[in-house]
């Protein structure tokens, strides 16, 4: 037996060696010495505490080579992945229930866009020269160093980094903004199934031209809509994969800091995920050096500053995708009508590989609208072609060399027209430099469309309200430059053009803005990075009072005893603030999903009423419809009775108080919101258990909430409710001492699981820390905590 369990530890040691050696195999290299084919002269990568790379070159070829080198060892898999979702290729290696998500993407036609653009672009232009020397580091990590263990799990076989996956994930990119799969469905059955009367309180002008109307579509269409909002929206969550949601930033002109100089601010929203979306690196070469934030595959960062500038994003979120209903020609099914005109339409054969399974071959049309977007159903699709057209896809968009030109625009003139060559998704980008300006640029190409025409609504694509007769100029864009207030605040709500040119969108509510521009506003406030970190961690909002007021009487009227009507003058006298200890957050955020359930769902069905949950538009609808007691959506059609306001109300109040005591217990007390509200980081593989323990973050229990500056925003719905999407970094720069400027990521700098940066910030995130973000030579070799020296191959 002594030698049965010998022989037995032995094994389990054996086992546990293996293991270690297997994991440690895996972890990326951060000191020492490595040759790189291509390079002129050594370059030297240093890394700081957060494993953020500090990368010292001669030229800046080099420079980038060695970032797609650093970039690749710490976010392969994220690479990988990123390419896949936006190409179509995730079946090939996670199976065939993401057949679906790959069909719809093939129909958008991003790969096919991607492939075609990708052939018009100057290989000779620094862009694509500097593009390229990335791309070959990516590929040398790949060539010459062990897979990422996700690769092994999943059996993915190597393959190069091309030039047509990078301008594939920023149609990923683009993609991900579009609401239009989520609102325009629901706002269309809205209006041809119930009538104007429910559209009032969405606030939409009634402009019936150029919109389909109910004839039109039959049950199949509406079934096809429904599904493809789902779809759209599942897609993006199965992957796993960041998806862009909104963003806060600010610049604050130096009469408005202590420093005396800008100050700039910026949180950019975006679904969270393992690894973080944004890759950290300060990049030094003669004649260029930034720290930067990059994505997957771009060697550009889309997030910067140094001692001269700085700038943010957050989105646009103008409507830059349009869904056109076709009419067929009914003696020839592949023909549509185009202003009078019986006109052919266009398809191509693709195939999708699916592991383990059988390829799936796809025929995928385009009228002159763009692609038929219901082909992404397959063979269950209805008889009426919903086209998409789709600024990404009708743009010449020469967005790498604007993210290129705007990594070294340091006067204003260099920063507007970088921001000039955006063209689709939308951005806000602003800016602020040493000199003393601040700028904010509406980056996209505005398509004019026929009066009267509400792109809000499925166009008509036999008439020729659906076509775009041109764009607007950059000029006809919101912008605004050195404003005699002293301040930019750019939070996704609805921005004035100069013109005065309607610019449709689906935007935030204006209360984050609103919040922020009071602050800002105050006279008696010099700004700097310790009270801007205190803004940008605010975690109230007005929104819980513009809803609750006018409801308060029939909240009375509903509770049924002492400890209900506590309950209720609690949230009457709420502030909106979302700490932790909050008991008032998590009673109004069940009854916000609870008024939504009893006022809309009846009418709606299970379906839109589900893709509602994902759009703004619930968000705008929910305030005028409290404040509407005459609204036909109090009605429940359930019921042969005719409801009002106060009976549904009544029916809300009940259902949260339910919904309450069952999930949190009987004890008001006891629901806090940090019981109700959590953030878990999601890896692509911690979607199935037991992998969620390896490879996810968190949980932690979660402040803020939807729409307050902590933009910590969970999907309306009941509790408890999971943190989807927030700030995906938070930066500070003063541009008085740009070098000691501040940060934080989510979760940690590496995505490869058991290195020390896997997760190593995600603690301090969740409690509102800063972390430094070492810049001068002086600071980074005092924090340097190993050197990875690249030298050329002989």
């Amino acid at each position: 037996m002594k030698r049965s369990l010998t022989v037995l530890a032995i094994a389990v040691a054996a086992v546990a060696a293996g293991a270690t050696w297997y994991m440690h195999s895996k972890q990326p290299q951060r000191s020492g010495e490595l040759a790189l084919a291509h390079l002129q002269a050594p370059v030297s990568v240093r890394y700081d505490e957060r494993g953020v790379p500090h990368i010292q070159a001669q030229n800046e070829a080099d420079m980038y080579r060695a970032l797609g080198y650093v970039h690749a060892q710490d976010r392969l898999f994220q690479m990988e992945m990123l390419r896949r979702l936006a190409r179509g290729e995730l079946a090939e290696v996670l199976g065939a229930k993401l057949v679906d998500t790959d069909r719809l993407f093939r129909t958008l036609g991003i790969r096919e866009h991607a492939d075609r653009f990708s052939q018009t672009l100057d290989p000779q232009s620094p862009a694509m020269q500097a593009l390229q020397a990335y791309l070959d580091g990516i590929n040398q990590f790949q060539d010459n160093r062990p897979a990422p263990v996700e690769f092994d799990l999943l059996g993915i076989h190597k393959r190069p980094f091309t030039v047509e996956d990078t301008v594939s994930v920023a149609g990923y990119m683009a993609y991900s903004f579009a609401a239009a799969f989520r609102t325009e469905p629901v706002l269309t059955y809205i209006r041809d199934q119930l009538g104007a009367d429910y559209l009032k309180d969405f606030d939409l002008d009634w402009h019936p031209d150029g919109v389909i109307g109910a004839p039109a579509l039959a049950a199949s269409d509406w079934q096809d809509l429904n599904k493809l909002a789902s779809l759209s929206q599942q897609a993006l969550v199965d992957a796993g994969l960041p998806q862009f949601e909104g963003s806060n930033a600010w610049a604050v002109a130096g009469s408005h800091t202590k420093s005396g100089k800008p100050l700039l601010a910026g949180d950019p929203h975006i679904r969270f995920a393992v690894p973080a979306v944004w890759y950290e690196a300060q990049l030094s070469a003669p004649g260029f050096e930034l720290y930067g934030h990059h994505q997957a595959l771009n060697p550009y960062a889309s997030l910067g500053h140094n001692p001269r500038f700085a700038w943010s994003l957050t989105m646009f979120q103008n409507d830059d995708l349009d869904l056109i209903a076709e009419k067929v020609n009914p003696d020839n099914p592949n023909q549509v009508q185009i202003n009078g005109q019986w006109v052919e339409l266009q398809s191509r054969e693709e195939t999708i590989q699916v592991k383990d399974g059988e390829p799936v071959k796809l025929t995928l049309r385009r009228s002159p609208h763009g692609p038929i977007i219901n082909d992404a159903l397959g063979a269950s699709a209805g008889k009426t072609p919903i086209a998409m057209w789709w600024a990404f896809l009708e743009t010449e968009n020469p967005i790498l060399d604007a993210f290129y030109q705007l990594n070294r625009a340091d006067t204003l003139d260099k920063a507007r027209a970088a921001t000039a060559k955006i063209h689709a998704p939308g951005l806000n980008v602003i800016w602020a430099n040493a000199s003393g300006d601040i700028g904010w640029w509406a980056a996209a190409k505005l398509p004019q469309r026929p009066a009267g025409v509400n792109p809000s609504f499925i166009l008509d694509g036999s008439s020729h309200e659906a076509d775009k007769p041109g764009f607007l100029p950059f000029s006809a864009n919101p912008h605004e430059e050195n404003p005699a207030r002293g301040y930019i605040v750019s939070a996704n709500y609805q921005p004035l053009s100069p013109t005065g040119v309607a610019i449709p969108g689906y935007y935030n509510l204006a209360d984050r803005g609103q919040r922020l521009n009071d602050r800002l506003a105050q006279p008696d406030v010099k700004w700097d990075l310790q009270n801007s970190q205190a803004l940008q961690l605010e975690t109230a909002t007005g929104y819980p009072q513009r809803l609750l007021q006018p409801l308060l009487a029939d909240l009375r009227a509903a509770a049924a005893d002492d400890a209900e009507r506590a309950l209720v003058e609690q949230l009457a006298s709420w502030d909106g603030d979302h700490q932790l200890d909050s008991t008032a957050a998590t009673l109004f955020n069940q009854l916000t999903y609870e008024l939504a359930n009893a006022a809309t769902r009846d009418e709606l069905g299970e379906q839109f009423f589900d893709n509602l949950l994902y759009t703004r538009v619930l968000d705008t609808l929910l305030p005028r419809l409290a404040a509407n007691a005459a609204s036909p959506w109090w009605d429940d059609r359930s019921t042969p009775a005719k409801e009002g306001r106060a009976e549904t109300v009544k029916k809300a109040w009940q259902a949260s108080l339910a919904h309450l005591h069952k999930t949190l217990g009987n004890d008001p007390a006891q629901w806090q919101w940090s019981s109700a509200h959590s953030l878990t980081h999601g890896h692509p593989l911690g979607q199935q258990k037991p992998l969620d323990k390896l490879f996810n973050v968190g949980p932690f229990a979660a402040p803020g909430g939807h729409e307050v500056p902590n933009n910590l925003s969970h999907r309306v719905g009941p509790a408890p409710w999971q943190v989807i999407y927030g700030p995906s970094t938070r930066r500070l720069i003063d541009l008085a001492d740009a070098s000691h400027s501040l940060g934080i990521n989510p979760v940690g700098q590496s995505g490869v699981p058991f290195d020390a940066h896997y997760q190593d910030q995600a603690e301090a995130y969740i409690q509102g820390q800063y972390l430094p973000q070492h810049y001068t030579d002086e600071d980074v070799k005092a924090n340097t905590k190993g050197t990875l020296h690249l030298v050329p191959a002989h």
